[in-house]
């Protein structure tokens, strides 16, 4: 029997149209209404996942790029998916809920205060997936920062989040026999001039037994030094090999240890949208007719990597590299290594063909594949590479989940991959408790 991997779904559209330009759409759910998001997350607390992670970008982007972003609902309109926590909490009794939160236009006081109460409502079900985006500091009327000084700012700004929900150091007493609530002696009424921040303490909320789970995504230098430092678990794209796999942690594990934590202190979960089929045979059907990606398919690569670097690519010439600064300080270095990979003077056809094309699990080439497939790949990054465990990614629609899930759940159960229970003690525990 396999050792058993932690699961969680990457909300990756965030609190916006789910299932826009997909027949899902018919199923006729209203997405600016909680119904939908609840009926999902029970379905995914059934199947024993244990966090979702709501995407969030609060900017519509660049002048030059919001139709392209808007056209098809791909970047906006979005809600504050920290808003929708409380009514997926209401729906379910176990899962964890980790908004996005943007460490740069937040200011922390208020931070503290709304994620301390979160936890509190939620039995400690609570937890932040922090992000450094710059580009959405102009709507804060904040100056854009370099992507090295966001992650400066970022790490002042959880530090001193974390001593906000510390400022109480044992004040609460509880004695009913006096009616003495709290010893104000023992409250941390601390003053803050940092670099970027300036706050004073103590934090008017309750105590917090343990803090709120602290989510982080970034690949880089900077990025698994922040999680290696801050994080709790470290969101990783999901390489195609037990080898890289295993490269990819260690370094996430040097990072905690350069920090003074164990690598047990993190928990590294790699990123993956599966298509899950009934066959093989549909499997290659789909691979195959992915390998000469139509113009249109080429256009839709080019739209969604244009929003997501907020960097508009249809300007530029198909049959020519990326020219060089044509990303700018706001693009983080793990979205332009998604793009150009290995050969950034590949032509920009040849880059979003790659983007376009599908592969075969089996075959370790991309994410095309049966329940059991599937299940085999995950076994293996277990097996070979002591992996923590899979994000699986998509909208948060009842329709995409119950497509994604229906035939790989039982499978990853009857491999005994995925848990069949929950335990006690909210976010924190369903992730490290084994």
């Amino acid at each position: 029997m396999a050792d058993l991997q932690h699961f969680g779904y990457f909300f990756s559209r965030g609190f916006g149209p789910q299932a826009w330009g997909r027949s899902d759409w018919d199923w006729g759910y209203d997405w600016t209404r909680p119904d939908l998001y609840q009926q999902s997350v029970r379905t995914l607390e059934q199947a024993g996942m244990d966090l979702v992670i709501a995407e969030d970008a609060i900017s519509l982007g660049n002048p030059s790029t919001l139709d392209l972003r808007i056209r098809q609902a791909y970047g906006g309109p979005k809600h504050d998916p920290l808003l929708l926590a409380p009514y997926l909490f209401a729906a379910t009794s176990h899962i964890g809920i980790a908004p996005t939160v943007n460490a740069g236009i937040t200011p922390p006081y208020l931070a503290a205060r709304q994620f301390a109460t979160l936890a509190h409502l939620s039995s400690s079900r609570f937890g932040i997936n922090v992000v450094t985006d710059v580009g959405s500091a102009r709507h804060a009327g904040l100056a854009p920062l370099p992507h090295d000084a966001a992650y400066d700012r970022a790490e002042e700004w959880l530090r001193l989040v974390r001593r906000l929900w510390g400022s109480w150091n044992g004040g609460y007493v509880g004695d009913r026999s006096d009616w003495h609530f709290a010893d104000g002696a023992q409250l941390d009424a601390f003053h803050h001039e940092g670099e970027y921040f300036t706050a004073d303490g103590p934090l008017n909320a309750l105590p917090l037994d343990d803090d709120p789970v602290v989510v982080s995504p970034g690949g880089s230098g900077r990025g698994l030094g922040f999680a290696g430092t801050h994080s709790d678990v470290q969101l990783a794209l999901a390489p195609l090999s037990a080898p890289a796999v295993a490269a990819y942690r260690a370094k996430v594990h040097e990072a905690a240890t350069a920090a003074g934590r164990t690598p047990s202190d993190v928990r590294v979960l790699f990123v993956l949208k599966p298509v899950v089929v009934s066959s093989a045979e549909e499997a290659d059907r789909l691979v195959a007719a992915s390998l000469h990606p139509t113009d249109e398919a080429l256009r839709a690569a080019a739209v969604a990597w244009s929003s997501d670097s907020e960097t508009d690519l249809l300007s530029l010439d198909l049959d020519a590299p990326v020219p060089e600064g044509t990303f700018g300080d706001h693009v983080s270095a793990g979205t332009i290594r998604g793009l150009l990979g290995d050969t950034p003077d590949a032509p920009l056809r040849e880059l979003l063909t790659r983007k376009a094309r599908l592969g075969r699990v089996s075959d370790r080439a991309g994410f095309v594949g049966t329940a059991d497939e599937f299940a085999d790949f995950i076994e293996e990054l277990g097996s070979d590479a002591d992996n923590d465990g899979i994000i699986f990614s998509g909208d948060l629609h009842p329709a995409q989940v119950a497509r994604m899930f229906g035939d790989l759940v039982p499978v990853l159960r009857q491999r005994g991959l995925l848990r069949r229970e929950y335990g006690d003690g909210g976010l924190r525990a369903n992730l490290f408790d084994f």
